[in-house]
């Protein structure tokens, strides 16, 4: 209980940070506001600070002094991811987003304070610290490959060994205000399809002496559909969504080109596969049937974020017993948004927990989901996440060896491909 009340105490400078951070939000690997913001709020504290080359990450290394198993101190890794969405935002509220077109809709800011916050408690018992802590500050996680950057720049090995469990928060606008795990496939992996249609412009009164690419774009779109309903299990979740498709200048002319773009969100490597050949044989043949040509592409991008059973279990634990039975929930399915903690957690066993954070008095049936220029986060879980963090690191140091877990599953799983037979 003390730690939570010392994050208690700390929740005005929490609320405080965080409302600087959204009232400023930036986009990508380059947040260079945001990562000021960041370093001077860790400023004071008896950490090692070291700054991103590729990006502007903060990675901060806490050395534990309590004393410890084994040759090697364990190293414990907490993240919260720092970057913003180009979404207007209209909340209205009074630290709403400054800058025009961009958002902490997703609620990375609310990581950041939470994050800041667990440094100032850990940082308070190094002497309890069995190990060492590794604070990281991830920018681009919407999309921009920001923790591939910070992998590759040595963040795991930031404390001079591989930490030994990492673990990451995400608040989430409609849910009420608890903590939610669930072992194996948390997060879905993510694709992406691109296609380009090539058909040959002409005048909109006549348009048999064109090759309209429109109406091929369009019988795309709902083909894909059908493709996703018709060839894959219903056991086996497939997402795709065509989230932009544009074409033309006018409308009186068929133009040239219509291009379109869809996101694809799979439980497993061998369904993001099969989507993918699927797909591109599906618009080649349309395109072939109406005499155009499509220049099309499946990039896979991020993959399953996969909670390790073992150290699921650990948080599951350690959450009962430090915010009560009834502050944890276990999800009975993975959510279909996609995270690059993913990339973490394929190197390190680990886990990413939910956190609600829905107003007090909202209705989760009809709050504004994250992503959405409407979506309000509640600055009371702050101090919730900053304690579970804090007690995350203190109690896995002191555990220090492997989890439950069972240590050759965890190394084998290759970047984009949890292992099938635990798969939901």
């Amino acid at each position: 209980m003390k730690i939570q009340q010392e994050a208690q105490a700390l929740a005005p400078e929490l609320t405080a940070l965080r409302h600087t951070l959204h009232a400023h939000p930036e986009i990508g690997l380059d947040l260079p506001r945001t990562q000021a913001q960041v370093v001077e709020a860790l400023s004071g504290l008896p950490l090692d600070v070291s700054l991103g080359k590729r990006a502007t990450s903060v990675t901060a290394v806490l050395r534990g002094s309590a004393p410890h198993r084994g040759d090697a101190r364990p190293a414990v890794l907490l993240r919260a991811d720092m970057d913003a969405v180009p979404v207007r935002e209209e909340t209205g509220l009074v630290h709403a987003s400054r800058t025009e077109g961009v958002a902490h809709a997703c609620g990375h800011d609310m990581h950041t304070a939470m994050l800041v916050g667990a440094a100032r408690l850990l940082s308070a018992r190094r002497e309890e610290l069995h190990g060492d802590v590794v604070f990281m500050f991830q920018p681009g996680e919407e999309g921009w490959e920001g923790a591939r950057a910070m992998i590759e720049e040595g963040v795991l090995d930031a404390a001079g060994r591989r930490a030994v469990a990492a673990y990451g928060l995400h608040v989430f606008s409609n849910m009420a205000q608890d903590f939610f795990t669930r072992p194996g496939a948390m997060l879905a992996s993510s694709s992406a399809l691109l296609a380009t249609v090539r058909g040959e412009g002409g005048h909109a009164s006549e348009p048999h002496r064109a090759l309209d690419p429109i109406t091929v774009a369009a019988e795309m779109v709902l083909a894909l559909q059908t493709m996703i309903t018709r060839r894959f299990d219903v056991f086996e979740p497939v997402v795709l969504t065509v989230g932009t498709l544009h074409a033309g200048t006018r409308r009186n002319i068929v133009p040239a080109t219509a291009d379109f773009e869809a996101t694809v969100r799979t439980l497993s490597d061998s369904a993001a596969e099969q989507v993918g050949q699927s797909a591109l044989r599906l618009l080649h043949g349309i395109a072939d049937a109406h005499g155009v040509q499509v220049d099309a592409r499946f990039v896979r991008e991020r993959p399953v974020t996969w909670n390790d059973p073992g150290e699921t279990a650990f948080a599951d634990g350690t959450i009962r017993e430090v915010f009560g039975e009834d502050r944890h929930r276990l999800l009975a399915h993975p959510f279909t948004g996609a995270e690059d903690f993913s990339r973490v957690l394929a190197e390190v066993p680990g886990a990413m927990i939910a956190l609600g954070a829905l107003p007090a008095g909202a209705d989760p049936a009809t709050a504004p989901f994250n992503h959405s220029g409407r979506a309000v986060f509640d600055d009371a879980v702050l101090p919730l996440g900053a304690a579970l963090y804090a007690e995350l690191a203190l109690r896995r140091t002191r555990a220090a060896g492997p989890s439950s877990r069972d240590a050759k599953r965890t190394t084998s799983i290759s970047p984009t491909q949890p292992p099938t037979e635990a798969r939901p």
